[in-house]
């Protein structure tokens, strides 16, 4: 398991655990693996104080993700506020109305302006901008991802001028080898039955086309990773690590509201679906009500992102604040590797399991090796 981008990093696992909640970051990184935090739902201010409590409660290092999309609506502009009455004023209001009839359908109020959060969400460079100058200030913060294709020049040779490593997920060859000629120190290669923003090939699949096309860059293979097994056969194909999402989202430190956690922990594999009905790129996550609407063929398609988050935030809004009765029409995002977790553990009880069903499943190769 001692792997370049590993040893870089000086991490005794090369396990990277994607996640929003702060405590599974401790919790992964103090356990010799690599907590990331996914700033998306963040302000900057937000995320300085998620970063310090950070900085207070890892021993060694972590890594923060962020979402600058290679392409999106309303690029160029730099003002959040002129870019969000830009795309405020796109939305059409058969798509607001149809989104409120859902949710009023599955008895759900507004969600009060005093609690209402942005659409805009990290979703732009002008949003994700500022998260990443916060990163940035943080010596413990190690590495930068960026979960939407190739990020802008500027920002790579920002990342990599202040001595971390930046990289981004791909989900095709085609975008593994952007990020790999825009010089990117490693890529995270996720098929598609990971969990979020997902491209159409299977791991199994993808991960060695990836691995053999942009050799030697260090690979991290995502989609689909749970256990040590899985891992093993990650490493098998040639990654150097695997990045794991899901997996996170059942852990005991975990902020996950119980009746969400409820909805992981009772799906199959089966229960997942590629949708654009919440960020206007296909991403997977849990099937409800809200997603099965959007696919019928009389309702509106799906804006292109970030416009559909606009018309979605009240629904994400109804998930935090009444998570019990909204959970039919809220956004659940996860892989179809949820189905194989059924009950919920300590987070440094998985990174040990995982490291103990790894070395087990090399043994088994080793003495098949032997006949």
């Amino acid at each position: 398991m001692h792997t370049e981008i590993a040893e870089k990093l000086g991490i005794e696992f090369p396990i990277f655990a994607f996640t929003h909640c702060r405590d599974v970051v401790a919790a992964v990184s103090n356990a010799g693996g690599f907590g990331v935090l996914g700033a998306i739902g963040f302000s900057a201010e937000e995320l300085k104080v998620e970063l310090d409590w950070l900085d207070e409660h890892v021993t060694g290092t972590y890594g923060v993700d962020i979402v600058i999309p290679s392409k999106y609506e309303g690029m160029g502009e730099m003002d959040p506020e002129k870019l969000e009455a830009t795309l405020q004023g796109m939305v059409p209001d058969d798509h607001r109305r149809f989104a409120r009839r859902l949710l009023e359908e599955h008895g759900i109020p507004e969600v009060p302006e005093s609690e209402r959060r942005s659409g805009m969400m990290g979703w732009t460079e002008a949003t994700g901008t500022p998260l990443l100058e916060e990163a940035l200030r943080h010596d413990k913060v190690r590495v930068i991802a960026n979960a939407l294709g190739t990020p802008p020049e500027h920002i790579i040779e920002k990342v990599q001028a202040s001595g971390r490593l930046i990289g981004a997920l791909a989900g095709s060859v085609k975008h593994a080898l952007n990020h790999k000629n825009a010089g990117l120190d490693f890529i995270v290669c996720q098929g598609s039955e990971g969990g979020g923003h997902t491209g159409d090939v299977g791991s199994l699949v993808l991960w060695p086309e990836v691995i053999d096309a942009v050799a030697p860059l260090p690979v991290l293979a995502a989609g689909g990773v749970a256990s040590g097994r899985q891992m093993a056969a990650a490493l098998a194909l040639g990654a150097q690590g695997v990045w794991s999402g899901t997996l996170w989202l059942t852990v005991e430190e975990a902020d996950v509201p119980p009746a969400q956690m409820k909805s992981y922990l009772a799906a199959s594999s089966r229960d997942t679906v590629r949708s654009r009905s919440f960020t206007g790129k296909p991403c997977r996550m849990l099937k409800n009500d809200w997603t099965e609407a959007w696919e019928r063929d009389d309702t509106p398609d799906p804006l292109p992102m970030p416009m559909q988050m606009l018309v979605a935030i009240d629904a994400l809004g109804a998930g935090h604040r009444w998570p019990e009765k909204a959970q039919p029409i809220t956004f659940n995002p996860c892989g179809q590797v949820v189905g194989h977790l059924t009950k919920v553990r300590k987070s440094r009880d998985v990174i040990f399991q995982m490291v103990e069903e790894y070395l087990e499943a090399v043994d088994r190769l080793g003495q098949a090796a032997k006949v």
